[in-house]
């Protein structure tokens, strides 16, 4: 990324944040997504899955709430994601930063 010469590298961040996510890395995960979120912030449903596996659940309602004013889906399609595992660990961290029982 140091080396692009291309300012915007708000994918990269979200790909890396979502990367340290799934593998547990909450506290690697938040700063990549926080960076993320800034270029692009009609997409954050990521970074209030993380807070909320952090226990962070006032940061993720919140988040949730932004996100609801823009759109009525806080769980976007993610069958993309292949590993079971990884899906139910972001869809259950948006089900705890909604409010919802996971």
């Amino acid at each position: 990324m140091r080396l692009s010469p291309r300012p915007r590298v708000g994918m990269s961040f979200s790909l890396l944040g979502a990367a340290y996510l799934v593998s547990r890395r909450f506290d690697e995960a938040l700063p990549k997504l926080l960076l993320a979120i800034q270029e692009d912030p009609n997409y954050p449903p990521p970074l209030a899955a993380c807070y909320a596996q952090m226990g962070w659940h006032d940061e993720a309602r919140q988040v949730v709430t932004k996100l609801r004013a823009i759109t009525s889906v806080v769980a976007p399609d993610i069958s993309y994601v292949r590993n079971d595992e990884h899906r139910e660990l972001y869809l259950s961290g948006l089900r705890l930063a909604a409010g919802e029982a996971s």
